[in-house]
């Protein structure tokens, strides 16, 4: 806000500006406390310093952040009050994409209905999500145990987003003691029962209503009866062994053999655990004959339908790209000489693979690159497996996901566990028992229950992990921190509701204004990874930056066989009786052959020149520039210099790999 000249400011200093939203009722809800010691037995002599600790948990009322949330006008449009089923009006079969159109949502409709006392009522699934992160390691190695919540109504593109659909309502405590306890099985078990009974204590006021109905504003400004329901849980697989109270190595969802998690077997389910420990059958054969820990009972227990097998959610993050992509394949056959060909990737890494930490953006970008990088230096059905992982982690990336889709799912997921048996056949691996890998035949299952898994995602918790904990901490003086960052995250959720409501009423309206771009460049996001196309003679005052494209040259065709691809030489426009015409300048690309490449799926195509080998060069309406398109070398068998530089790369080389794996829509489009 500016002052007028020499009229006063609107706030004297920032604790004036503190005081002012402090005193803000929109978006309110206080931070509340509940400590929690261990009240188990004890030894007379030698007591465990962790036994006589107090714990804090520190959280908010999830019942009225829940209100705040329904209350946000700015969903109107994007939020759905009925479950629904949708289908393609071509065939007649089933499209899964936002939440409320999985046969999970139907499930519980169905009890909510069968009950006169929420019958008709609107369903409100409460989405959960908690993961440690840690905010500082070279000064204390600072952790921090936030709980997320979200509700299963919003739409998929709003919880990616980032909307403040996804809210922090809890710091959970993260027991501690000296190296000489931190294998007891008494603590161990502390720990478990401590974050079991938290959960429960911190969504206690969203029970009563899981029954009886309660009247809530909405979006669209009406007040309707809602009836609570606790949703899918987003959670890594450490963190779904603690909340279904299953052993490590063991699947969460099945009850599959942990030494041939692949083998199959039944999906777990509430009544059958129960029903075990109530014949008495011993913790020792739950232990090791089912993978249960019988002596710790999930939180879920004391809510209404809840079965926290059936909510364990999907984990594209940690299941596919850190898990079966990074952590196993990747690590199984990469080296220093591989590592060198990655050279077009959205961030190099020239000196190798020894890298301190992998983060989820370091391993997505691999995952753009790394097929055609290990093609020719690998055994052929390691690349195919590579392929098969990766078209499945694409197609269920898929913003809808159709009848057809899951058919390539599962076609995708039986050429991976045939391929990946070469690993075994090398002597690289001895069994393929991992429970990240073995999550995929769920998958499934899961997209029948809960819509599209992007919605789901951890990326989106771990993303919170930045407004609600990393940044919050920087802004602390770093000395008893949480109480700092819990001040921040209760202001800025008012200033969030604040700026919602001057919205609605109109106040943030301003008088016109002229806006000067000195540049510009076309940006769109499918569905969460930037694209755009640029042309700069000199950029970053390094090399010069001809970007390629596909160009529609037959609308009705579908995916490549109505596209070309060209590189852009320049942009430039003129005007003819008095009209424009944007256009640009593009040298063109042959496809090779009339099909894909059988080993990595991609097309190939290579540089168009006249009978002269001069380059052929053509000048087009820029309307028919689709989006932005990435190539890879076709590397070879042969490793590449050290002196060779990343933009060397289209001038190099005379073959090229059209990168379906860049993003979500490239992999749609150019298959």
């Amino acid at each position: 806000m500016l002052a007028k000249h020499n009229d006063s400011p609107p706030f004297a200093d920032h604790k004036d500006l503190h005081k002012v939203i402090n005193t803000t009722e929109l978006g309110d809800v206080p931070w509340q406390c509940l400590s929690v010691q261990y009240v188990g037995e004890r030894s007379e002599d030698n007591v465990p310093p962790w036994m006589d600790n107090e714990y804090e948990v520190w959280y908010r009322d999830p019942r009225l952040m829940v209100h705040n949330m329904l209350a946000n006008p700015t969903y109107k449009g994007e939020i759905d009050y009925a479950l629904f089923r949708e289908y393609d009006t071509s065939d007649n079969t089933c499209r899964w994409k936002d939440f409320m159109s999985g046969d999970w949502a139907w499930q519980q409709a169905d009890d909510i209905s069968n009950d006169h006392n929420t019958h008709g009522s609107m369903f409100i699934p409460i989405i959960l999500g908690s993961d440690k992160t840690t905010v500082s390691v070279g000064t204390g190695n600072n952790e921090y145990y936030p709980l997320y919540a979200s509700i299963g109504n919003v739409h998929n593109n709003v919880q990616r987003a980032h909307r403040d659909a996804l809210v922090v309502i809890g710091f959970l405590s993260i027991p501690k003691t000296n190296r000489k306890y931190t294998h007891d099985d008494t603590f161990r078990t502390f720990r478990r029962q401590l974050f079991h009974r938290s959960l429960s204590l911190i969504l206690a006021s969203l029970k009563p209503a899981m029954t009886d109905y309660e009247v809530v504003r909405c979006p669209d400004g009406h007040f309707r009866h809602v009836i609570y329901g606790l949703g899918p849980y987003i959670a890594d697989y450490e963190e779904q062994l603690v909340l279904s109270c299953t052993v490590k190595n063991w699947c969460p969802k099945c009850l599959a053999i942990r030494t041939n998690l692949d083998g199959g077997g039944m999906h777990r389910c509430r009544e059958h655990t129960d029903l075990m420990i109530h014949e008495n059958v011993h913790s020792d054969t739950l232990w090791h004959e089912y993978g249960n820990i019988s002596v710790v009972v999930p939180f879920t227990n004391d809510f209404p339908w809840a079965d926290i097998y059936q909510l364990l959610s999907f984990d594209l993050l940690h299941q596919l790209i850190k898990g079966a992509f990074k952590d196993h394949l990747v690590d199984w056959v990469i080296m220093s000489d591989v590592d060198r060909s990655i050279v077009p990737g959205l961030r190099r890494f020239p000196e190798g693979r020894d890298f301190k930490q992998w983060t989820g953006d370091n391993s997505k970008s691999l995952m753009k690159v790394f097929l055609p990088a290990i093609k020719g230096h690998v055994p052929r059905d390691m690349v195919r497996a590579f392929r098969a992982l990766l078209e499945f982690c694409y197609l269920v990336w898929h913003n809808v996901v159709t009848e057809c889709t899951m058919l390539q799912i599962q076609d995708a997921l039986v050429r991976f566990h045939r391929y990946r048996q070469i690993f075994e056949t090398t002597g690289t691996v001895s069994h393929f028992s991992l429970p990240r890998q073995h999550s995929m035949c769920h998958y499934a299952d899961m997209i029948r229950l809960f819509g599209a898994p992007n919605g789901l995602c951890s990326s989106i918790t771990e993303s919170k992990h930045i407004k609600a904990v990393k940044n919050p901490w920087r802004w602390s003086s770093k000395n008893n921190a949480l109480g700092q960052m819990l001040l921040t995250n209760q202001r800025l959720d008012k200033l969030a509701a604040s700026h919602v409501d001057f919205a609605t009423r109109g106040m943030l309206v301003g008088s016109g204004k002229l806006y000067i771009f000195n540049s510009a460049a076309a940006t769109f996001y499918a569905p969460s990874d930037p694209s755009g196309i640029r042309v700069c003679p000199l950029w970053r005052n390094v090399y010069a930056r001809n970007d390629c494209v596909f160009i529609n040259t037959n609308p009705g065709a579908e995916g490549m066989q109505g596209l070309e691809v060209a590189r852009i030489k320049s942009f430039f426009s003129f005007k003819h009786d008095w009209e424009l015409y944007p256009c640009t300048l593009v040298h063109w690309f042959d496809k090779v052959g009339d099909c894909t490449d059988e080993d990595t799926g991609m097309w190939i195509v290579c540089p168009s020149v006249h009978d002269d080998d001069s380059p052929n060069l053509t000048v087009i309406h820029i309307d028919t520039v689709y989006r932005a398109a990435h190539l890879i070398p076709v590397y070879g068998s042969d490793f590449i210099p050290n002196s060779l530089k990343y933009y060397h790369s289209y001038d190099a080389f005379r073959l090229f790999y059209v990168n379906k794996y860049a993003d979500h829509h490239a992999f749609e489009i150019a298959s």
